[in-house]
């Protein structure tokens, strides 16, 4: 655990500032996630958990500080440059998959690889293999009858398919039973060691927090717990 320590984070946010019209969420965070690391970041409802989560893919803008991704300042860069890294550089999960429910699982996760700029074929052929490793069905029926749990890992095939080295995760379990919780968790925190990736993942579930390998609580714009 300590080598990965040695390199340079993968995600590193430096004096990160963020305020709305009323409420400053933040004045100077700091944050180092590293690949083959998972973080969890919990705290209250409102504390601007998914807010820092939208800075980090660049669709809010920082009043002050720096993100890098792969040693990449994702503040400096244009709009159609940041959408280039994006796609490649990062996955999401969100809590309600956001996929396109008449699409097949097929389809939703070759589409991140075609956006990217992928070859059709191949974009096909790696959502195939993405999907049966995670357990997804096959056959062909569309996204939307798909169980909570069976729909979750198709997010996390999406995430995966540009060979994304930063997953971020905003709530993934929050809207599943608890059987289908655990399989999603199991699966979240097997992707740094198994893709050698970094996970960011904001939850309010304390069982979930508890398998990540560090835990940090955003709590009046400061980040508590074990900073790498």
């Amino acid at each position: 655990m300590l080598d990965r320590y040695r390199c340079p984070p993968l995600l590193q946010i430096e004096n990160l500032g963020y305020s709305t019209s009323n409420t400053r969420l933040f004045g100077g965070l700091d944050l180092n996630v590293h690949q083959g690391e998972s973080v969890v970041l919990c705290g209250p409802s409102g504390t601007g958990k998914t807010t820092l989560l939208t800075c980090i893919l660049g669709l809010t803008k920082p009043k002050k500080g720096r993100i890098l991704v792969a040693g990449e300042d994702l503040t400096g860069m244009s709009r159609r440059r940041l959408a280039s890294f994006r796609r490649k550089h990062m996955g999401m999960v969100f809590q309600f998959g956001e996929l396109l429910p008449e699409l097949s699982p097929v389809e939703n996760v070759a589409l991140a690889a075609l956006l990217a700029g992928a070859d059709r074929k191949k974009a096909y052929d790696l959502a195939r293999h993405l999907l049966a490793d995670l357990g997804v069905p096959l056959d062909g029926a569309p996204t939307a009858y798909l169980s909570g749990g069976e729909r979750q890992r198709t997010a996390v095939a999406r995430a995966l398919i540009t060979g994304a080295p930063l997953i971020l995760a905003d709530e993934p379990t929050g809207a599943l039973d608890q059987d289908s919780r655990d399989s999603v968790a199991d699966l979240l925190f097997e992707l740094p060691r198994r893709r050698n990736c970094a996970l960011l993942l904001v939850t309010h579930d304390q069982a979930v927090a508890a398998r990540a390998d560090r835990r940090l609580d955003l709590i009046a714009g400061r980040l508590i717990g074990t900073q790498a």
